[in-house]
């Protein structure tokens, strides 16, 4: 289905084409039409399926279609300060040709920026993207008016509850108008989830898209290890398949502090990224990570999803993971846009069941590699054997080589005028045609400070919207 088949208006449209969105994904296939009827909806896919755009778009352009408020229209939850800076992105790009303001709620900021936040919402921004306990401190400021609000969003819920915020966004509900139509998007569906939904959600309706297996472009294997062998095999990793732009991913903060230490002190150029860390050194270290200051990255699954960083060479799981989508995720941070990656998974004796599970999610046996006899001997696989945790250590095994198949709107008076949808920078024509050469008979654009948005285009060159 293309988006131009969807109910969405010209104006949407034309910001599509601009930035070469073209056919709809799954879910936004299904939420768009329920959403336009009003409904409230609870939707269950993994990450990178296109969740945002599936309630950022008709939720904007029925917003773009009434009187201008003079409170907040809209919140979006999410869980993290990064997640909520790429919506905000993704949002400016939407709307580029629509009278939608937004402002983005989040910590980790100084004061100048707390009271821009602090504005944006007392003069009644269209849509609000916070994190819950930033939107909070502001409330708790008073003068706040959310007694408009018509849509009431969240999204990666799962990673939310997760983090602890089941009261936070309880609290949140009750500055809320109760005709709101409430959005619930997540990856998994835990009975904590199921928990909020009824106390939230009226009669929704409810999508689930199934989990898809890992892109054939990336090179799945595992190394079956004793626990006190990761390390060591690890480091033979970085040797034989690369050491630069590599993310592991581990089981805990305390496990991403250890392993971390290690590879320092081995003289690799190490970052760690963990819920321990402020928001500022957090920042430094993406940052230094993108530019290649760092070659290594030890994180948990604060990493796994809303970072998009195009060219990882190696995902290494030194944990196995629980749950499916989990590892979808994480192994998803390689082979983006296009390119290959590779995704090697450590498991010890205690995670053999665990791995065999997620075997059998993937319909096929990943294959385990040859290791270097000098760290041996290894574990013979066997992911029917049950060993209790903390019996996983080196004893007599032999390597392991069994073969499988390869898997393959800113704060009204406040924001910086937006950037665009992608291309029409690129594209010499003027940024308002439309795929028929004519220029749409738009309204004028609002900015944070007022004014007529600015037409400067950003590029961005994905098929599907994200």
């Amino acid at each position: 289905m293309r988006f131009e088949d969807t109910d969405l208006s010209d104006d949407i449209l034309d910001a599509l084409d601009s930035m070469h969105f073209g056919e709809c994904t799954p879910i936004q296939e299904a939420a768009i039409p329920l959403i336009f009827q009003g409904r409230d909806l609870i939707a269950v896919a993994q990450t990178g399926t296109g969740k945002t755009a599936a309630y950022l778009l008709p939720v904007i352009d029925l917003l773009a279609d009434q009187p201008e408020p003079s409170g907040v229209s809209c919140i979006v939850m999410s869980p993290t300060r990064e997640l909520a800076q790429q919506i905000d992105r993704q949002l400016e790009g939407f709307s580029y040709y629509l009278p939608i303001s937004s402002v983005a709620i989040y910590g980790g900021t100084d004061g100048k920026e707390f009271a821009r936040q602090q504005k944006g919402l007392k003069q009644g921004a269209d849509v609000v993207i916070a994190t819950p306990g930033r939107l909070i401190a502001h409330l708790q400021l008073g003068g706040i008016d959310l007694s408009q609000v018509q849509y009431f969003i969240l999204d990666e819920a799962d990673r939310m509850l997760d983090m602890g915020f089941f009261d936070d966004i309880m609290q949140i509900v009750k500055h809320l108008p109760a005709d709101r139509h409430t959005l619930m998007f997540s990856a998994t569906m835990p009975p904590k989830i199921q928990q909020l939904a009824k106390a939230i959600l009226r009669d929704p309706a409810e999508i689930k898209i199934a989990v898809s297996r890992p892109t054939e472009k990336i090179d799945q294997s595992a190394c079956v290890v004793y626990e006190n062998q990761k390390t060591p095999v690890l480091r033979h990793l970085f040797k034989t398949v690369s050491s630069k732009r590599v993310i592991v991913f581990a089981a805990s903060k305390l496990k991403v502090k250890d392993l971390a230490k290690q590879l320092r002190q081995a003289h690799f150029k190490v970052g760690e990224m963990h819920s321990d860390l402020e928001q500022e050194r957090r920042d430094q270290v993406m940052h230094d990570f993108r530019n290649g200051t760092l070659d290594i990255l030890v994180a948990t699954d604060i990493v796994a999803r809303g970072i998009d960083i195009d060219d990882i060479a190696l995902v290494v799981n030194y944990d196995v993971p629980r749950e499916a989508e989990d590892y979808v995720h994480r192994i998803g941070r390689t082979a983006r846009a296009g390119a290959g990656g590779s995704a090697v998974t450590l498991v010890s004796e205690a995670d053999m069941r665990w791995f065999g599970e997620l075997e059998r999610f993937l319909g096929y046996e990943v294959k385990k590699r040859e290791l270097p006899e000098q760290t041996g001997p290894y574990p013979e696989y066997n992911p029917n054997r049950r060993v209790a945790r903390g019996q996983g250590g080196q004893g007599r095994g032999r390597g392991a080589s069994t073969k499988g198949r390869q898997g393959g709107r800113g704060p009204k008076g406040e924001r910086k005028p937006k950037a665009a949808p992608s291309e029409a920078q690129a594209r010499a024509s003027a940024p308002g045609e439309r795929r028929n050469g004519r220029k749409p008979d738009h309204r004028p654009k609002k900015n944070n400070s007022g004014s007529k948005r600015s037409d400067n285009i950003n590029s961005n060159q994905n098929t599907t919207a994200q």
